[in-house]
């Protein structure tokens, strides 16, 4: 596929959609929410694709935040429903994508860019990277379901904590309070992403899938009854009888996705 925002690439089954704007940062605007809509629909739908990686082009940002010259002749609406575009076209449709995706963070994440991050199922961080939701400078809180993921990942203290003060953290500090998953060289983190992924390509591909939908309810009142409901939705899988049966027969088991 090609895009004007994005670079878009599949091989061994894992889709690599790296948004290609470095001279403005990788900064989201309109055209790379489209982008990335249709990028993501492409994951949802392509069989050929299992899982995917989100990164930014270049040595400087994975994506430094929102572009804010589309902001400045916006009113209370039009503000509410750039945000409420923006979670339905790309945030929630990466966090309840079926297939893993991870975010490569190669450098700055501000923002846009850290909510574009944490809407993954996790992050894996070059040493150079900085997180943070400077919003309160412009007046502004997080709109991409900032307040609401950060909360979920680093706890209500912390995520007030960085929501207030605009801080950006670097990538230890993102590591310690639970932001990131792990931390590598700049130079290795897209080779140790797809080795990850290529590991998690390996699994039960609709297993997968459940655990993505349970972790994501997680704290909710029906988040039990949801895992209940779909760890006996996996005995109806052709997936399951072939994991149990390898594991009994000591050998490794080849899944299919049914």
């Amino acid at each position: 596929m090609e895009f004007n925002t994005l670079l878009f690439a599949i091989e061994n089954g894992i889709a690599t959609i790296t948004i290609n704007r470095p001279d403005k940062l990788n900064a989201l605007n309109k055209d790379v929410i489209d982008d990335l809509s249709q990028a993501l629909d492409e994951v949802y739908t392509n069989r050929e694709i299992q899982s995917a990686i989100i990164t930014g082009a270049g040595p400087k940002a994975f994506v430094a935040g929102a572009d804010i010259s589309e902001f400045i002749t916006l009113g209370v609406g039009e503000g509410a429903d750039l945000a409420r575009k923006g979670q339905t076209l790309v945030f929630d449709k990466i966090e309840n994508s079926p297939k893993p995706i991870i975010a490569a963070v190669n450098g700055f994440a501000l923002g846009g860019g850290c909510e574009l991050a944490m809407s993954c199922h996790f992050r894996l961080a070059a040493e150079n990277a900085k997180f943070g939701q400077p919003e309160v400078n412009l007046g502004l809180i997080p709109g991409y379901g900032g307040t609401q993921r950060l909360t979920a990942l680093t706890g209500k203290g912390k995520a007030m904590e960085l929501c207030m003060t605009s801080a950006i953290i670097d990538a230890q500090e993102a590591l310690r309070i639970g932001l990131v998953n792990h931390v590598f060289p700049a130079e290795t983190l897209m080779a140790k992403t797809i080795e990850m992924l290529t590991l998690i390509n390996t699994k039960a591909p609709l297993a997968l899938t459940k655990v993505i939908q349970c972790v994501n309810v997680a704290g909710q009142a029906s988040g039990f009854e949801t895992e209940i409901n779909l760890f006996g939705e996996c005995f109806a899988t052709a997936d399951m009888k072939e994991g149990v049966s390898a594991f009994l027969e000591k050998r490794k088991a080849s899944f299919e996705g049914a």
